[in-house]
């Protein structure tokens, strides 16, 4: 159809282009980070010198790196020679300058059950994980697997396998246990963290029966699973295999210094869906990555860490979870929510009559409460609540 043109149903605008423009309100980009092209500019005109600038202002390095960039096609290493640990950039040089009351996470279950998070809670929950992790034998170097829910654990757990140098490999918690198999078995990794069972539109949604699955039909190297009791869902425990998160976190000790790792060490494998082939673990390196995504989340999100209450509501199961829910927001000090349910389960209060009559508006009843100043999500989400309709998003107040 012609650019603007209406379907025969009258329905839906098609357009073969788009060149509409909307500018910021003249408030906003009086305020914004950045208002201009210089960024871009000084990038263009020495893009080392630009990437080891931010690499020194946006993170704390154990040692500089002595080489910003080797590349030799196709391979890339950056702030070569540098040392640095991702849980002290996320957490300890925050507490260590006075904002270890400062909320990390709101974060809110799909029961409605809720916690506060600020960065001291959430350093000595990682300190206390990481010796657990210690405890049961992982080492510099090891692979671990986590696939849990939306849960405040789950970046615990990745938080504290950065801070010994455990390299992790989230597995979004909608995937099969032959999903589990396959990226325990090429990771070889050596435990698996996971809880009972995760809320998903008001019910259990079982985790650890996925887990048993899957070490019934491969993955020999795994010696061991953690389980968060999430739902008191009383899943089968394998006796000696398989220990309570909460048990192990009342005997582990409270502090572990972290490993200071280099720039080029492993930080997390993630792999690919597995849609057209095999799933392919991409790994992402420490310094480069935690440059990046310190960087694009700040600039990306015009962040102003001390007023602003940040958003990503995906799941941490996929890369931008990674990015924009865990290391980058921590990495900036800012506080964000989670959330671990469905848009369109509100909270048991409101919930009447069959499970499709209910209200769909959890995410903007988030907002309004917790002053949510920046909301991402995905295009696909959108579309949906497009479809829901203005109803949901006009019961509640936005202007934050």
């Amino acid at each position: 159809t012609a650019k603007g043109s209406v379907m025969a149903e009258g329905s839906i605008e098609v357009y073969e282009s788009e060149d509409r423009r909307f500018p910021p309100p003249p408030d906003f980009e009086a305020g914004a980070l950045v208002a201009d092209r210089s960024l871009y500019e000084e990038a263009e005109a020495d893009l080392e010198g630009f990437w080891a600038r931010q690499a020194r202002e946006l993170l704390t390095w154990r040692s500089d790196f002595d080489t910003v960039l080797e590349w030799d096609l196709p391979f890339a290493k950056w702030f070569v020679g540098g040392t640095l640990n991702v849980s002290e950039n996320c957490l300890d040089r925050h507490v260590a300058a006075g904002r270890g009351d400062k909320v990390a996470f709101h974060w809110e279950g799909e029961p409605g059950d809720t916690r506060t998070i600020t960065y001291a809670d959430l350093l000595a929950d990682v300190e206390r994980f990481a010796n657990v992790l210690l405890g049961l034998g992982l080492r510099k170097g090891d692979r671990i697997a986590i696939y849990m829910p939306m849960i405040p654990e789950l970046p615990v757990a990745m938080l504290a396998c950065t801070r010994i140098g455990v390299a992790h490999s989230v597995i979004f918690g909608g995937f099969s246990p032959d999903a589990i198999t396959d990226r325990c078995e090429d990771a070889e990794a050596r435990l698996v963290i996971t809880a009972d069972a995760g809320y998903r539109r008001g019910d259990p949604s079982a985790l650890k029966h996925n887990v048993d699955a899957a070490l019934a039909a491969g993955a020999p190297s795994v010696e061991n699973v953690v389980v968060v009791d999430r739902c008191g869902t009383d899943p089968e425990m394998v006796d000696g295999r398989d220990h309570w998160w909460h048990e192990l976190m009342a005997d582990a000790a409270p502090h572990c210094p972290a490993e200071p790792m280099d720039s080029e060490d492993l930080l997390y494998l993630l792999y690919t869906s597995g849609t057209t082939a095999k799933p392919k673990g991409i790994m992402h390196t420490t310094g480069g990555y935690l440059t990046q995504v310190t960087f694009t989340h700040k600039y990306v999100f015009d962040l102003h860490p001390d007023t602003d209450v940040y958003w990503c509501a995906a799941d941490i199961g996929w890369v931008t979870g990674h990015s924009y829910i865990v290391y980058g927001p921590l990495a900036n000090g800012c506080t964000s929510v989670m959330y671990e349910g469905t848009p369109d389960t509100c909270r048991p209060e409101f919930r009447t009559g069959d499970r499709a009559e209910w209200d769909k508006d959890r995410l903007w009843d988030i907002i309004e409460r917790y002053g949510v100043t920046q909301l991402y999500t995905a295009p696909t989400a959108i579309r949906t609540f497009m479809r829901w309709g203005p109803e949901w998003p006009g019961r509640h107040d936005l202007s934050s």
